[in-house]
């Protein structure tokens, strides 16, 4: 079942005529009233009945709903609370009766606390069944007793309160209530902008994977900014207004995306994502490491990608440990392993969107914790942002022995995918643990389907080391 919810508004009457309506695709076949607040009494007294000029009146209901409004001084500009429930198209061919579909939505509303017993003066709401598959309830946001009620993060709760509906039900779709995890999604206007001047993703999202991966092989905002501006991008820095010296924050742009007026348009960190902002990438990276630039060549490449697999490999059996014992110290190396992987991705693939950047960029997701937060460094994770940064260092994968060398990493941070689903699975964090199961699948997809593609060339075929079928490890020769 899924649930969403609409825009706030000021007009009971023009909804109810939208919902009595068509619909904008003709979705509205049947509509009728299946549910309404305790103590409304009888629903089929204020259906809106079809007058004899062929049109509904709704003077009544909309009477009965507005009254709390209509007896306070200062109602609300939009006190008008409107969300639709919906079965997925897997559970389409389920049919629930009028009554049972008021006891859904009944239940998903008493459990926001919009709906409440008779002898509570609280909201006045209705449901409106379309067809077989949807319902939508309108509810007043002004109490009977004049208090108003603000429904304060109604998107999160009413996705919380479905979810536990569906699950009561048996339905074979339940959607995971948000977990504030995903990052900022462009807008409609953003992406035809993007369409009308022919790119494949809006800037914003090119923006934020390339921020991303300078973020992940640099030790300190210095040398991020100069990673920023060496790949091509426009970097504005914001100072402190009361010490001028002091950088509190950044800004990015595209070359040549501009505004109607012909000035580059910026996104700063925490429009990009909320863990991109200057100051959480301060915590991130923690206590700056001194590290000579190493002498780089395709030895020192293989050394190096052998060393961050050891690293991974250990940092994947303690997350699997310490995942319901210590939730913190996994946190804090899942976020460094996927700067492991994106500083990996780009040594391989560059600036293209290729199958490891893409495997990169489900991994983050699941990899981010609640709001963008950082937890406290620890060991394992100084050793995993040591890893990321060497594989920058090393510069862009070119031969045979450093690409095997490359898809053995690539196989652990893929069995370290898994130890990051066992972890989100433990925290009941469900859409980050399907990004893990995702992200573990497209990177081993990328090795057994030669999906990566190098500088010099395609990806030679293994003839040794560990392989993976489905979710299993097998190692040859052992």
């Amino acid at each position: 079942m899924i649930s969403r919810v609409h825009p706030r508004g000021r007009r009971v009457a023009g909804l109810l005529r939208y919902l009595y309506g068509p619909g904008r695709r003709e979705e509205h076949r049947h509509p009728r009233l299946v549910a309404a607040w305790d103590g409304a009494g009888d629903l089929q007294a204020f259906e809106p009945r079809i007058t004899s000029s062929g049109k509904r009146d709704f003077r009544r209901l909309v009477s009965l709903l507005e009254e709390p409004v209509r007896r306070i001084e200062k109602p609300p500009k939009r006190y008008v609370w409107h969300t639709s429930m919906r079965l997925a198209p897997e559970d389409r061919d389920r049919s629930f009766s009028d009554e049972t579909w008021g006891h859904m939505a009944r239940e998903m509303l008493r459990e926001i606390g919009l709906a409440t017993p008779a002898d509570d003066q609280g909201l006045r709401w209705v449901v409106v069944r379309h067809g077989n598959d949807h319902v939508h309830i309108v509810a007043t946001l002004v109490r009977e007793d004049g208090r108003i009620n603000w429904l304060k993060n109604d998107y999160p709760r009413t996705v919380a309160a479905t979810y536990n509906v569906a699950r009561r039900y048996g339905l074979h779709r339940v959607v995971a209530p948000a977990d504030r995890t995903a990052h900022r999604r462009p807008g409609a206007a953003e992406q035809n902008k993007a369409a009308r001047h022919g790119r494949r993703e809006t800037p914003r999202d090119e923006l934020r994977r390339r921020v991303r991966m300078a973020a992940a092989g640099a030790a300190t905002e210095t040398e991020f900014f100069a990673r920023l501006r060496d790949a091509g991008l426009l970097v504005r820095l914001r100072h402190s207004t009361t010490s001028p010296d002091q950088v509190t924050g950044y800004a990015a742009g595209m070359p040549g995306v501009l505004t109607a007026a012909g000035t580059p348009v910026y996104y700063s960190g925490g429009k990009l994502a909320a863990d991109l902002t200057l100051p959480k990438l301060r915590l991130r990276w923690g206590r700056p490491t001194r590290r000579s630039a190493p002498v780089v060549g395709r030895a020192e490449r293989v050394t190096a990608f052998a060393d961050a697999r050891r690293v991974v490999r250990a940092a994947a059996e303690e997350v699997r440990l310490t995942a319901k014992l210590a939730p913190d110290r996994a946190q804090a190396a899942a976020l460094a392993a996927s700067d492991v992987l994106a500083a990996l991705a780009y040594a391989v693939e560059g600036n293209s969107r290729g199958a490891l950047l893409r495997a990169s960029e489900m991994f983050d997701r699941a990899a981010r914790n609640v709001g963008g937060r950082v937890v406290q460094h620890t060991p394992r994770s100084y050793e995993l942002r040591a890893m990321s940064r060497l594989v920058a260092l090393m510069g862009r994968v070119s031969g045979d022995d450093d690409t095997l060398a490359a898809l053995a990493l690539v196989m652990e941070l893929a069995r370290f995918g898994d130890a990051l689903e066992h972890l989100r699975e433990a925290q009941q964090r469900l859409h980050q643990a399907t990004a893990a199961r995702s992200a573990a699948a497209a990177l081993r997809a990328a090795v057994d389907g030669q999906g990566l593609q190098p500088a010099d060339g395609p990806v030679p075929t293994p003839t040794a080391g560990p392989t993976m079928t489905g979710r299993r490890r097998v190692n040859h020769g052992r």
